[in-house]
């Protein structure tokens, strides 16, 4: 049989990238010298090493375009084994000696060990294979409880990678490990699945409520659960091992649908804790002195729910909802009657929500309300969300992998097909610089169109202007564009040479004349594109009216040199964005005689190139001003750590005459060009755009996608006009990776800056006037009433001068302690007894817009 593992084999590898290899290669991998040195590290006391470990995927062994995400997973390559991780130092020589303990028992986990292997610190990692029918959480649950340590519920999401470690570290190995089972196996277990509602990997598809138990201690139809390619692993047979749930049975492991939170008996079936309730839970715990302690220990459990019960959770969270938390909080606990019973009496006998709070409950319900808020607003601006694979935009494997490291995943990958001119254009570039070169050839090869205009689909007439921006790292490369460069603009500035020395004759000439002589005018036809780097604003006006409706262009080293045409204001953002926009006026009106006074339409492509974060603060002012979405971004990727240095090939005189057919196109194309080709693509650019928008309900990925669908169809039309107005099919394929990618580097540079930039600038502007009283409940404290300010963006100092005019107007009237509840909705209720002390645990009944609420 096969054994084919997902796994990065490179030091420091990126986190977001797997390949699937024989498991022979695997073994070279942890053979190595440097790996051992590397644990070794590890095992010191280095902790940081840790991430330069090479990783294996524990439940699939392929992904689609080697990209390690949930939606990448290809469910035809699920393994049917997990990987148990006792991360505490205490437990792992029992884990080791009960696991070995377990596969050679009566019970359904004889013969499912793996795999047993030391982790970086030492702790421990268990391979196991999954008894047919259960999910890969219901198969951790139930084994961890077998083997009597804690369940991690981290360890069960479908793209989970473990950091693997050197040859030494490794316990036992059955011959099934990483085996692709045989037909017969596969089709047994994905049948278990799908008589469950699951997918044939086991995840959640439409599944019933019915709760499972696997009595981890049975020897019930042990021999029948058997099969071939497991070597005689026990599976639990769908009609036999899993049963419904019996009340009272401790040792069974109560398993739910793939997904959901276990919720045993006596819980809800349906919804989950809120963030806020989870958080005032730990809270309320640390208040009954249970900071740092396992709550959900034997012999303690009881105690430890009663105390933060009694430490006021109770009063903050209904019972349903408590329940809830107590099933993601005390999982093992929650599972029997007695905590059910206990949570019922409890709000039984002391359950009285008329009762007011105590400081300790107020600030404790505060303090969880602001920071379930927090955490809302990171999750919002961390938010990239991903959506289904294939050629739509940029999916979710290009954007968002789910991982426990920091690492942002690999951009989209290059198409192997590649239109004529881009394959020419990299033919002589390394691999991993071919995608930032074929995005800056771009604005060279736009440069030689003059006076040629495309229609786009909103029926606006654009000419080819386009600017490329490329960031990566010091020492990335970033120079491999250069010569590309040089060569599409060599008859461009053989050109320019020869109107740059006339200008020079002209100058001397007049120079020499000096001020009182005749002096010639400056010479006609002056058309010089490529401008320097250190050029004024003047300057840059001068040379675009001189230039004919010719484009203007300029490479810089540093994004930075562009400041140059700064002039009075940030002129050269302004450039950017109108050097974009068709029809565009820009200019300069001066007093003197000698001044340029001009007024042009901006025609300007360019190439710069700078550093990650340099590049970022760039244009970290002006995020929603425009440049962002006009410009096309392109990045490098980081290589590994003693990787091999790139080797460029031979631009020689061959290259050159396979170049220039192209270039002459370029140069002869004037008027409106119509391709059918790349009108139709940019229409099904668009609606793909839409789509991902609509699912992913990202805001700023359509705003940034509307001008990068302008970028790619413009570069389709470059393509078109090179190729002697002849479209080619690998145009299509490789215009929509240009845009995916595009998109992919402003969203992973620039996203979460303009996400944080729009809420600071349009937080008040989001709302019209709002009756804060209305949105107030009846019965409301002082805190409530300075949390909804600040939720509407208001001072909360003004909270009491708010109360105090409420007051005051006869709006509301403050509640003494022990009277909420009383009177209420008493619109006769006397203000006389109010002492206008309101403090930050005052609390106050409505005497108008009042609610209809239940009590």
């Amino acid at each position: 049989m096969e054994h084919i593992i997902a796994y990065n084999p490179y030091k420091n590898g990126n986190k977001g990238s797997v390949s699937s290899q024989p498991l022979s290669v695997y073994d070279k991998t942890i053979a190595y010298p440097w790996m051992a040195d590397l644990v070794a590290a590890i095992r010191g006391g280095d902790d940081e090493l840790k991430k330069q470990l090479p990783f294996r995927c524990a439940h699939y062994y392929q992904f689609r375009d080697n990209r390690r995400s949930q939606k990448n997973a290809v469910p035809e390559s699920f393994l049917f084994q997990t990987t148990i991780d006792v991360d505490d130092k205490e437990y792992v020589d029992k884990a080791i000696e009960k696991a070995r303990e377990l596969n050679c028992s009566d019970t359904i986990w004889n013969g499912a060990l793996l795999h047993l292997e030391y982790s970086a610190r030492k702790k421990l990692h268990i391979d196991i294979r999954m008894p047919i029918g259960m999910t890969i959480e219901e198969t951790q649950r139930a084994y961890c409880e077998a083997l009597g340590v804690p369940y991690d519920e981290s360890c069960i999401t479908p793209e989970r990678m473990l950091f693997i470690t050197d040859k030494e570290s490794e316990i036992y190995r059955s011959p099934h490990w990483y085996e692709v089972l045989p037909q017969e196996e596969l089709k047994k277990r994905r049948q278990a699945y799908l008589d469950r509602g699951l997918t044939i990997d086991g995840r959640a598809g439409k599944v019933n409520s019915l709760q499972f138990t696997v009595n981890s201690n049975s020897n019930d139809n042990v021999q029948n659960n058997r099969l071939s390619g497991s070597n005689g692993n026990p599976a639990v047979s769908h009609s036999s091992a899993i049963q419904p749930a019996q009340p009272g049975n401790s040792n069974a492991a109560h398993l739910s649908p793939a997904g959901a939170h276990q919720i045993p008996d006596g819980l809800p079936t349906s919804g989950t804790a809120s963030e806020k309730s989870l958080i005032a839970f730990n809270l309320f715990a640390e208040s009954a002195g249970l900071k740092n302690v396992n709550i959900d220990t034997e012999g303690s459990r009881h105690s430890s729910l009663l105390a933060i019960m009694s430490a006021g959770a109770s009063r903050v969270m209904s019972e349903e909802e408590l329940r809830r938390v107590v099933a993601v909080k005390m999982p093992s606990f929650a599972q029997e009657r007695d905590c059910q019973q206990l949570i019922h009496d409890f709000y039984e006998k002391y359950g009285d929500s008329s009762k007011p709070f105590s400081r300790d409950v107020i600030r404790i319900n505060a303090q969880a309300e602001t920071q379930a808020n927090q955490l809302r607003i990171n999750n919002e601006e961390l938010r990239i969300q991903g959506a289904s694979a294939g050629n739509q935009t940029v999916q979710s494997s290009n954007l968002n992998v789910q991982s426990s490291e920091d690492d942002y995943p690999a951009p989209p990958e290059m198409p192997k097909k590649l239109p004529k001119l881009v394959e020419l254009l990299v033919s002589q570039t390394p691999d991993v610089y071919k995608p930032a070169v074929a995005h800056a050839i771009f604005p060279p090869l736009a440069t030689h169109l003059c006076r040629t205009y495309f229609n786009y689909i909103d029926n606006v007439e654009h000419e080819a202007t386009l600017m490329c921006c490329l960031l990566a790292g010091t020492g990335a490369g970033k120079n491999c564009v250069q010569m590309p460069i040089n060569l599409i603009m060599e008859d461009i500035r053989k050109r320019d040479k020869d109107n740059l020395k006339r200008e020079k004759e002209w100058k001397d000439e007049v120079t020499r004349k000096g001020a009182n002589k005749d002096k010639r005018k400056r010479p006609e036809n002056l058309v010089i594109q490529e401008i320097d780097a250190d050029m004024t604003n003047p300057a840059f006006v001068m040379r675009t009216a001189e230039a004919q409706e010719h484009f203007l262009y300029t490479a810089l080293n540093e994004i930075d040199q562009f400041d140059n045409l700064r002039g009075i204001g940030n002129q050269q953002f302004r450039i950017m964005c109108l050097a974009f926009d068709p029809g565009n006026q820009y200019g300069q009106t001066r007093v003197g005689t000698q001044s340029v006074t001009e007024r042009v339409t901006i025609r300007f492509n360019w190439n710069a190139s700078t550093t990650i974060n340099k590049g970022i603060r760039y244009f970290s002012k002006v995020l929603t001003d425009g440049p962002i979405s006009r410009i096309n971004f392109c990045t490098i990727p980081e290589r590994e750590i003693g990787a091999e240095m790139p080797v460029y090939g031979t631009y020689d005189d061959t290259f050159r005459e396979n170049l220039k057919p192209y270039i002459e196109h370029l140069s002869m194309a004037s008027g409106t060009i119509n391709c059918p080709e790349a009108f139709a693509l940019a229409q099904k650019l668009k609606e793909e755009n839409a789509d991902f928008a609509r699912m992913s309900q990202d805001r700023v990925y359509e705003n940034l996608s509307f001008r990068a669908n302008v970028i790619a169809y413009l570069k389709a039309c470059v393509l078109y006009v090179a190729n002697g107005c002849q479209w080619e099919s690998e145009i299509e394929e490789f215009v929509r990776w240009s845009e995916q990618y595009d998109l992919y580097c402003k969203m992973r540079f620039f996203r979460d800056a303009i996400v944080k930039s729009e809420q600071e600038g349009v937080k008040s502007s989001k709302r019209g006037p709002s009756n804060m009283l209305q949105l107030l409940p009846n019965e409301f404290s002082y805190q409530q009433a300075e949390q909804l300010r600040s939720d509407l963006g208001l001072d909360t100092k003004g909270t009491r001068r708010m109360i105090a005019t409420w007051v005051f107007r006869k709006y509301i009237v403050k509640v003494e302690a022990g009277e909420q509840g009383v009177n209420a909705g008493n619109d006769k209720a006397d203000n006389s007894h109010c002492n206008y002390n309101y403090g930050n645990y005052s609390f106050y009944r409505k005497l108008c817009f009042l609610k209809n609420e239940s009590k």
